[in-house]
């Protein structure tokens, strides 16, 4: 498995490599596939808080991408939480391919919809951890010069990925954002799909 480590605003000791690579085991255990972990570590300076880590680990491995990230007064601490969340979305992960490999029955778009998603098992994410977040290792990013305007657009494009509206819930949990595009096999159109409060997850498709 290759690590890469980079960051921002700070320079990380060979303590904190050290750390990190003496745990990166934790990821080969639960994903064996795993071709790749990333962690970005990037320091924040609030002028009410104070300081802040902010650490994201990615996980590369065959047909998917698992992010997770998290924010703390310390890097060791910000990498210990994400590495919590990054475990339990491995174990997910795990835990589907086994069911796959056994008694599986497909639910299609119309079943998920009315049903208001009640049959898939995913929790709702918070909007916030979408910022600076990098939905797939493949996704190439560009930034739009607004002159003197204080917005910011960054523009990503990605490989088209065919799947059920399932799967999309599915890879939607694994990245930690609050929304997925990809294109509905049961349609064949660009789609999107979304969380909304508590349990309740919608699709947006184009005419």
């Amino acid at each position: 498995m290759e690590i890469n480590i980079s960051t921002r605003n700070l320079q990380v000791s060979d303590r904190f490599r050290d750390y990190v690579l003496e745990r990166a085991h934790k990821v080969e255990q639960l994903a064996n596939r795993t071709q790749a972990l990333t962690i970005k570590v990037t320091r924040h300076e609030h002028k009410t808080t104070g300081q802040e880590d902010q650490v994201e680990l990615t996980v590369v491995e065959p047909g998917h991408i698992i992010r997770a990230e998290a924010h703390a007064g310390d890097k060791f601490a910000a990498f210990d939480i994400a590495l919590g969340k990054l475990s339990e979305r491995l174990r997910r992960v795990g835990d589907k391919n086994k069911v796959h490999r056994g008694q599986h029955r497909q639910h299609s778009a119309a079943e998920l919809t009315a049903s208001d998603f009640a049959e898939l098992d995913v929790t709702p994410v918070n909007a916030n951890l979408l910022l600076g977040g990098t939905a797939q290792a493949e996704a190439t990013a560009s930034e739009v010069d607004m002159g003197d305007s204080p917005v910011e657009i960054r523009r990503k494009s990605f490989p088209t990925m065919p799947m059920s509206v399932e799967d999309a819930l599915y890879h939607m949990e694994l990245v930690g954002h609050p929304f997925y595009l990809f294109l509905d096999v049961e349609t064949g159109k660009p789609s999107v799909v979304y969380a909304r409060k508590g349990w309740h997850y919608g699709v947006i498709s184009l005419a």
